[in-house]
């Protein structure tokens, strides 16, 4: 079968037919022959349908029926037994061996001669009739009689035939090319060198020659078009070293015509037609120039610099002919300019963009651009300056008969799809869009703006980068708003094109720097608002236009950190009434103005919400920042908001009474821009809930709740927070969710529900709607990635004590007898009940994922038992403990024993960390916590596992010894030197410096009786002085022997109990206190429960802790240990301690609910130690700490959240003893601020480990669950101390004003 018949010889030649034409496009795109036969070679390795061919198909048939016998015979032969041992087992062995035998056989070389002979007559076959349907082709054209558009803009130059050309026919087209030739045989010439190969032609010996006469064949006009389509041509398929050449021959073509040509600019009465000849013909030629311009970015890196610098400076040569603007006036005659077509053709200068974005074009336009071509920005520059002199003249102008025509040029010039008629004032436009295109990208980088400043005629003073940016903005000031509604014109009208260049600038901090934070553009915004206060008219075509487009302006500085600096801090920018005065300060005025319709001037424009809503934003960037409300907070912008949403509101709910004649649809127009305005000012209050103390002040508007719901809503839709935010809801979510009342919003708003049945779905029911390819596989990490965001977003949402009580306190658990396979837990007592209380086969078997949920579930424990108020609370109520034990005494593998082993398992595990968490207090090297994973050998798991208290030994360690010597005692030495001082500021003064001394050299000597002693010392003396006395003296009769009996009769919660039990517990491990020091520790407790009772006042918040401090009073039981246990002492100082200011911040009890407060405040639930201290936290961090800061935006955490909890604890279990008695010690001594500080460096500390575990998304379980390693105070109080110079004044002064409303 190895011979082909006839017909096979015909069909071979049809399939080969097809498929050269199915390859054609590879074939024509090779820039030589040895190309082509490279790219037909490896056409299997490239081609993904080589298969499917129906030639390659024919060759395997024939390959099979040829040779399939003589292969066959082969296999049989070395598979039998005795050929074996040659071939070997191998079956790669086997098929090498069988395909040389078969190659090496008669029949093989019999059919590839066959094949060969065959395919040597089909390709001959075809190229015969190549040949003649060329010759056909050809005979056809020259009896049309006429030349055809066979153009470079039109499609089918990109498009040509691929053939080959002998060194002897291109000798013979460049002499019939000749310019002494006839027209008819320069154009035949033409002709057959447009079919001819690119690569061939520029690299034949005769180049030169036939370069000479295209150039002098673009001249003529019946032969320009045949020579830019085989420019075209070779510009599509040649490299750059060969086309190089021909665009600055193009290029000198095309400026030797506009020389010759001598162009007049167009005039008022006559129009530019560009069906001219002369004028098409340049278009056509600086088109094909631009879109190589456009495309040959995308090679040029491959070539030698001097190449693409020699297409860039033909470039600028070409555009730096033009006349000096200057020497005529815009309405005189002046000469046509290469630049006005190429702005007609590249309006936005879409080819300068792709030279200036890649830094190896970059470099040499910059370059030419200052030594040789500088005459191109100042040509760009005049544009920009004819155009904002002519639209001052006619802003200035009452009526003007050409201000219409110059209104309408941005839209004539967008819509010239089929144009052929252009006015003066329409290329004048085309132009300064082009200009201002270009002069915008060289602003946004630093070569660029170093080009500045420039000097143009008539101007006395260069212009600089300020005065060019002035110059835009006067641009957008006068022509505010586009012409027409089409999206096409809008792009290019004057303010979107300003806006756009604006925009740029803000996104780069070093441009922004140099361009916009600079006093004449800061004034020029700011001059219409500045005028309007003042109550002057401005001189504005649409004023409301301009103003919304200069607040938007002003919205993306102030979204910046520099922009924001700029407005908050610099006095040197604005100045009104002879004064200087901050950009804030103007902005936040006038917004108010606006809100309350007090502004003259645009009382008969009636100012639209629009502006309104414009401006609001603006002040928003600036509020929803710590620095930004301290600046913006007297102008009490939240309450003018608040007043303006209730009026609104109110509109929105009332029903229009219909009236005769009205419109139904300007009615529903009506209510819906109302509906907007109200979740325009509702989502600018609910900014406020960004920072703490914004937070307190969205409280006290009273529009909380409703602000939650609208954040709810945009949440379920994934919407960001707004056009200037990066991230989305999850920062603000974590801000609310710290306080009572913000929890208490999230639970009415349905967002915990969603939260609850979104994490339920991800850990229990999956994906339902994904088709099953392969089984999901088990996971391998305790919480898989698919509920790590439900699991965090749990973990943010309970992180504070606060809100683990709104939600749980008085909450029974379900504990069903029986759960269905559908039902969803849709709140945290549902979901406590199904992951964590797993205590009944009902709930295993209601679980699809036991392991995994239960381990979710525990692990969520373990993260909420970090807070010991929470703890306490889910221990009072649902006995956690005892649940756990009780599951660990069922985990052993003899139940009827009671010494069977426990079965080491993930929960067992999990478990066992749990109750060592909550049953050992203390800090890093006070406790050891048993770790989460096994580990290799004979015993994976060494930790003692229990089912019982107490617990094992081994989990508690013993806390260092420290011996004093008498020496070292500077302290106590201090307090006996010192008592007979008569100033008392001096001798705090020298305490101060005494205290600092000792921490600094010896922080050991401060413990046990002598910081006893000098703590009670301290704060008897700060007490007894009126200076520091901030709140009035304790008349507390409690101590009194007739008054004993009613302290005894205070009842203390099973919260309180169960704090005191493990407060005596971790005294006992100190060494501090023994097992009778509970009943001590109780009276103390009822104490001061009896005093606070008394300083409290009656809320109805409707807050589930209205009266009673949510949780265990920690400091009380700080200083109780401090004491060793003695209760007069103890007592004694904390009744002295209430009357300091600093009691306010470290002792959470003392202030909350309190009369001390604000009503308003009080009624809040929401703490100072929140509000204040944790809001200047977060104000440091982003000035000291930017890259804490921004970790924490990152994973949806807040500082404040992490500082509310060390802090209302008293970093209990986060540092070891003796540090927690010098962070209260350094409180009381050095001021309260200094609580700021603390926090401060304590996330200095932890920020190698912040960052890293951001990275890996366990930021808020790492703070949480991990004690803080290594850090003491006294190591920290030089930076303490620095942050005392910058930040006292600020801090302290408004811990200082806690008493007053806050505002």
């Amino acid at each position: 079968m190895s011979q082909l018949s006839a017909e096979d010889g015909l069909e071979l030649q049809t399939l080969l037919k097809q498929l050269l034409i199915s390859i054609s496009d590879r074939i024509s795109g090779a820039p030589s022959a040895e190309c082509a036969e490279e790219i037909l070679l490896h056409l299997e390795e490239t081609d993904k349908n080589f298969h499917n061919y129906e030639f390659v198909k024919f060759l395997r048939q024939h390959v099979e029926s040829s040779l399939g016998s003589v292969v066959a015979d082969e296999t049989k032969k070395l598979t039998r037994g005795e050929g074996q041992h040659a071939v070997g087992s191998g079956h790669d062995a086997l098929i090498h061996v069988v395909t040389r035998q078969t190659r090496e056989s008669a029949e093989y070389h019999q059919m590839m001669q066959t094949m060969k002979n065959t395919m040597i007559v089909a390709v001959e076959s075809l190229i015969n009739k190549f040949e003649e349907d060329q010759l056909k082709k050809e005979e056809k054209q020259q009896s049309a009689c006429q030349y055809t558009d066979n153009c470079s803009d039109s499609d089918s130059s990109f498009n040509q035939s691929y053939a080959f050309i002998r060194q002897e026919q291109l000798q013979v087209l460049a002499e019939k090319l000749d310019s002494n030739q006839p027209k008819e045989v320069r154009w035949e010439a033409l002709q057959a060198l447009c079919c001819a190969p690119p690569s061939d032609v520029l690299g034949c010996e005769s180049w030169s020659t036939l370069h000479r006469s295209l150039c002098a064949a673009l001249a003529d006009p019946d032969l320009s078009d045949r020579v830019l389509q085989y420019f075209a041509k070779s510009f599509s398929s040649s490299p750059l070293n060969l086309t190089r050449e021909i665009y600055t021959s193009l290029a000198k073509s095309v400026e030797s015509s506009f020389l010759s040509l001598k162009l007049s600019f167009p005039t008022d009465s006559v129009a530019l037609d560009i069906n001219r000849p002369e004028i098409s013909r340049l278009l056509k030629q600086i088109r094909l120039m631009n879109d190589f311009q456009k495309e040959v970015t995308s090679f040029w890196i491959r070539h030698p610099e001097k190449y693409m610098e020699d297409v860039i400076e033909s470039t600028f040569s070409l555009l730096s002919y033009h006349h000096d603007y200057g020497s005529a006036s815009p309405g005189s005659d002046k000469a046509l300019e290469p630049i006005h077509l190429v702005a007609l053709l590249d309006i936005k200068a879409t080819w300068f963009k792709k030279w200036m974005h890649g830094y190896y074009s970059r470099t040499v336009v910059l370059r030419l651009l200052e030594r040789k071509y500088k005459s191109l920005i100042v040509s760009a520059l005049q544009q920009c300056l004819h155009y904002c002199d002519s639209c001052a003249h006619f802003t200035n102008e009452t009526t003007d008969p050409q201000s219409g025509e110059q209104q309408k040029a941005a839209v004539n010039v967008s819509d010239s799809a089929q144009r052929s008629v252009y006015s003066r004032k329409e290329l004048e436009y085309a132009t300064f869009v082009h200009s201002v295109c270009v002069l915008g990208k060289l602003l946004i980088y630093t070569n660029g703006r170093k080009l500045f400043p420039v000097r143009v005629w008539k101007h006395k003073d260069p212009v600089r980068l300020t005065d060019l940016v002035v110059i835009l903005v006067n641009i957008m000031c006068h022509q505010p708003k586009p012409h027409s509604d089409a999206s096409h014109a809008d792009s290019l009208s004057p303010s979107s094109l300003v806006m756009e260049v604006l925009w740029m600038l803000c996104e780069r901090t070093d441009c922004a720097a140099e361009c916009l934070y600079q006093p004449p553009v800061i004034e020029t915004l700011l001059a219409p608002l500045l005028a309007l206060l003042n109550g002057h008219q401005v001189k504005l075509k649409s004023p409301e236009a301009t103003l919304t487009l200069i607040a938007d302006v002003l919205a993306h500085i102030a979204n910046t950190d520099k922009g924001l600096a700029l407005f908050l801090y610099e006095k040197n920018v604005v100045s009104r009434h002879s004064e200087r005065e901050l950009a804030a300060n103007v902005i936040v005025q006038f917004t108010l103005k606006l809100l309350h319709k007090e502004l003259p001037s645009l009382k008969d424009l009636d100012a639209s919400n629009t502006l309104c809503g414009a401006f609001i934003f603006v002040c928003r960037q600036m509020y929803n920042t710590f620095e930004g409300l301290q600046v913006l907070r007297p102008y009490a912008l939240h309450e003018a908001l608040a007043a303006a949403w209730k009026k609104t509101s109110s509109l929105s709910e009332r029903v229009p009474t219909p009236v005769p004649g009205a419109s139904a649809e300007a009615s529903a127009q009506e209510l819906q821009n109302t509906l907007l305005w109200e979740e325009t000012l509702l989502d600018s209050l609910l900014s406020f809930a960004a920072t703490p103390k914004g937070l307190l002040l969205l409280q006290q508007t009273g529009a909380i709740n409703d602000g939650v719901s609208y954040m709810f809503s945009r949440f379920t839709k994934k919407l960001q927070v707004s056009r200037c935010e990066k991230f989305g809801y999850g920062v603000m979510v974590t801000q609310v969710a710290a306080t009572a009342p913000g929890v208490v919003a999230l639970h009415s708003s349905g967002f915990i529900r969603a939260l609850a049945i979104e994490l339920w779905s991800a850990l229990e029911c999956g994906s339902e709607d994904v088709r099953v390819v392969r089984p999901k596989a088990t996971p391998m990490d305790p919480i898989d990635r698919s509920c790590l965001k439900s699991f965090l977003s749990m973990v943010n949402l309970l992180s504070s004590s606060q809100s683990v009580w709104e939600l749980l306190s008085r909450q029974p658990l379900g504990n069903k007898s029986e759960y269905s396979l559908r039902e969803m837990p849709t709140s945290v007592p549902d979901l406590i009940d199904r992951l964590i209380a797993v205590n009944s086969d009902a709930k295993i078997n209601s679980l699809f994922h036991y392991e995994q949920s239960h381990t979710f579930g525990l692990r969520l424990l373990s993260v909420l038992c970090c807070h010991l108020d929470s703890f306490l609370l889910l221990e009072s109520q649902y006995n956690i403990c005892s649940m756990l034990l009780q599951s660990q005494k069922e985990n052993v593998i003899e139940l009827d024993t009671s010494d069977g082993a426990f079965i080491i398992d993930g929960l067992s595990v999990e478990r066992n960390h749990v109750l060592v968490r909550v049953g050992v207090v203390g800090g890093p090297s006070e406790r050891r916590l048993p770790p989460r994973a096994l580990q290799e050998g004979e015993h994976p798991y060494p930790w003692p596992m229990f089912s019982s208290y107490p617990l094992p030994q081994c989990y508690t360690l013993d806390p260092p010894i420290i011996q004093h010597s008498s020496q070292d005692n500077a302290i106590s030495a201090f307090l006996a030197s010192s008592k007979d001082t008569e100033h008392e500021e001096a001798w705090m003064e020298l305490c101060r410096r005494q205290y600092c001394e000792v921490l600094t050299s010896k922080p050991n000597i401060l413990t046990g009786t002598v910081l006893a002693d000098f703590l009670e010392e301290v704060v008897a003396h700060l007490s007894s002085s009126a200076a520091d006395c901030f709140f009035s003296p304790a008349q507390y009769k409690g101590q009194c022997e007739t008054e004993e009996t009613s302290v005894k009769a205070v009842e203390l919660s099973s919260v309180e109990q169960l704090g005191i039990h493990t407060c005596v517990r971790y005294g006992r491990n100190l060494r501090l206190l023994k097992d009778d020091d509970v009943h001590d520790l109780t009276l103390l407790m009822k104490h001061v429960k009896s005093l606070l009772s008394t300083q409290r006042v009656k809320t109805s918040s409707g807050l589930t802790q209205q009266d009673e401090y949510p949780g265990h009073d920690w400091l009380v039981s700080t200083m109780f240990l401090i004491m060793a246990g003695n209760v007069d002492r103890s007592l004694c100082l904390l009744l002295d301690l209430s009357s300091l200011l600093v009691s306010a911040f470290v002792w959470p009890a003392r202030i909350h609910a309190s009369v001390h407060v604000p009503v308003e405040v009080a009624e809040s639930a929401v703490l100072p130690v929140y509000w204040c201290t944790a809001h200047y936290v977060e104000m440091l961090l982003k000035a000291e700490l930017p890259l804490v800061h921004s970790a924490f935006r990152m994973s949806g955490f807040t500082p404040s959240q992490m500082c509310l909890h060390w802090l209302t604890q008293c970093f209990w279990n986060y540092l070891d003893w003796t540090e927690i008695c010098h962070y209260i010690c350094t409180c009381v001594v050095m001021g309260c601020d200094y609580q700021v500080y603390v926090c401060v460096a304590v996330l200095r500390h932890l920020q190698p480990h912040i960052l890293q575990h951001t990275q890996s998304q366990g930021l808020q379980v790492f703070l949480k669950e991990q004690p803080i390693l290594g850090f003491k105070v006294s190591t920290y109080l030089d930076f303490m101390e620095g942050l005392e110079r910058s930040y006292r004044s600020t801090v302290l002064a408004d811990m200082m004003s806690i008493r007053g409303p806050v505002k």
